[in-house]
């Protein structure tokens, strides 16, 4: 441009010149709008100074207001943390003061079913989960220890025989089912491997390790199904090893998690069946959608049940899911659900089969405790005037009458 309108060429000084005006070489975008050009280049003009003066005041600005506006950021977000603590801490004082000690007659209160929706601190939360969670079966931890030496000598015959017989029983699903105790090395790795506490050479590798192993022993009918080790893992982190294995027992015992992990397809078509009469009695828009796409909740639900959420969502978030979960029983895990579909009902809509399978399998890390329990605060566990427990009642019922209908007895 000065070329031009000078009909001069321009000789750039030489290297060592330069060196020497080093003064003068821009050294920010500040003194690039700011500072005179060198003294080889023409001079800016009165506008042109003044326009450069106002663009590096508006920049200046610019910056000020992202920096107050960063630093409220960080004010409220300390000041919300500082008054999560002080909640944390009394509520934790009311929990060991008035409702443990108290425990069968306080638990159904209004009083500490509000307290225990906002959440477990997180001191008392593994004795509330045992408590909530029972020991119907009336494991001991010495029995723990029985399962346990027994599942070692399992251990010890795979690592002596170590044979391909072996890993073709294990993955058999009619033979013996202690066998699956080589499948749970394979499960333990890829077990919150961003915590790295259950890696090998972590600290809780080897206690997973047990628990998992025990159960297989004490439950053969059952074995290790995939899941399991998440379910584990969050017990373990909030319990003692055998309080953790008759939880993890005792949990898995429950009708609904007994149905998903024996794979027993006619008791999980019921869950899907009742899931949807709420799905749509509360999300209709896109209740229609999926239907559209013939997307079904198996595609979506199965990961989210068999883990209770523990892989899907935070862990600190998915241990608040669990806290009410022990509180409401299955039908939170299936409001649970339909509270993420309401959180992120408007993305979905707008996507086809493919990216909404995608993005329920793997849900944003970003999902927060507030957002998710305010949108599961406004899902309604009722239809026509049922709950979730008659609903699905009704269809056990309609099921039982089909079966007499088609029964052989019957036609003949």
């Amino acid at each position: 441009e000065y070329e031009a309108r000078t009909g001069r060429m321009y000789k750039p000084l030489p290297s060592s010149a330069r060196r020497k005006n080093i003064e003068f070489e821009p050294l920010s975008t500040t003194a690039l709008i700011l500072e005179d050009r060198p003294a080889n280049l023409p001079a800016k003009s009165m506008e042109e100074a003044l326009r450069h003066r106002q663009e590096y005041d508006e920049m200046v600005a610019e910056a000020k207001k992202r920096e107050i506006k960063e630093a409220h950021k960080r004010k409220k977000v300390m000041r919300e943390r500082f008054k999560q603590e002080e909640n944390i801490a009394s509520a934790m004082v009311i929990w060991i003061n008035e409702i443990l000690p108290n425990w069968e007659g306080m638990r159904a209160t209004r009083k500490v079913r509000e307290l225990w929706w906002q959440g477990l601190p997180p001191s008392v939360r593994g004795k509330v989960w045992s408590l909530a969670v029972g020991n119907e079966l009336n494991i001991t931890p010495e029995l723990y220890e029985i399962f346990l030496s027994r599942a070692k000598e399992r251990w010890k015959s795979f690592s002596e025989t170590g044979s391909e017989n072996d890993i073709e029983d294990a993955v058999a699903p009619v033979a013996d089912r202690e066998a699956s105790l080589e499948l749970i090395k394979l499960d333990i790795s890829r077990t919150f491997p961003s915590l790295y506490i259950f890696q090998k050479g972590g600290p809780y590798h080897d206690l997973l390790h047990s628990v998992l192993g025990a159960y297989t022993c004490y439950r053969p009918d059952v074995g290790y199904v995939q899941g399991m080790s998440f379910i584990a893992a969050v017990l373990i982190l909030n319990l003692e090893e055998a309080d953790a294995f008759i939880a993890f027992a005792n949990l898995l015992n429950k009708p609904c998690q007994l149905a998903f992990f024996r794979v027993d397809h006619s008791m999980m078509l019921k869950y899907f069946a009742a899931f949807e009469v709420f799905f749509e009695e509360n999300l209709p828009k896109l209740f229609l959608h999926f239907k559209s796409y013939s997307l079904t909740p198996d595609i979506y639900l199965i990961d989210w049940i068999f883990t209770l959420y523990s892989k899907s969502l935070p862990l600190d978030l998915a241990c608040r899911v669990w806290d009410v979960f022990c509180r409401d029983g299955e039908e939170f895990l299936f409001r649970t659900g339909l509270g993420i579909l309401r959180l992120y009902e408007d993305i979905l809509l707008q996507m086809d089969f493919i990216h909404i399978a995608q993005f329920l399998t793997k849900l944003p890390e970003d999902i927060t405790s507030e957002k998710l329990f305010s949108c599961i605060a406004a899902i309604q566990m009722q239809n026509s005037n049922k709950k979730w427990a008659q609903v699905f009642a009704s269809l056990m019922k309609d099921n039982k009458e089909g079966d007499k209908n088609h029964s052989p007895a019957l036609k003949s």
